[in-house]
């Protein structure tokens, strides 16, 4: 099975779709992309992200 790559939890940030186990928002990701940003950048910035993570989040 696949890992789960975000999750939804109303207990988590206000139930923002999020990384899981991870206090990342998605939207954050994609704002960093829509910023312009790598997903090396990306993975630079927050090191508990896979690239994977960041192709999800899009």
């Amino acid at each position: 099975m696949a890992r789960r790559r975000s999750t939804t939890d109303q207990q988590q940030m206000g139930g923002q779709p999020c990384m899981p186990g991870l206090r990342i928002p998605v939207t954050t990701v994609i704002a960093m992309v829509a910023d312009g940003m790598s997903v090396d950048e990306i993975v630079a910035a927050y090191p508990d992200l896979e690239a994977e993570d960041v192709a999800e989040a899009l």
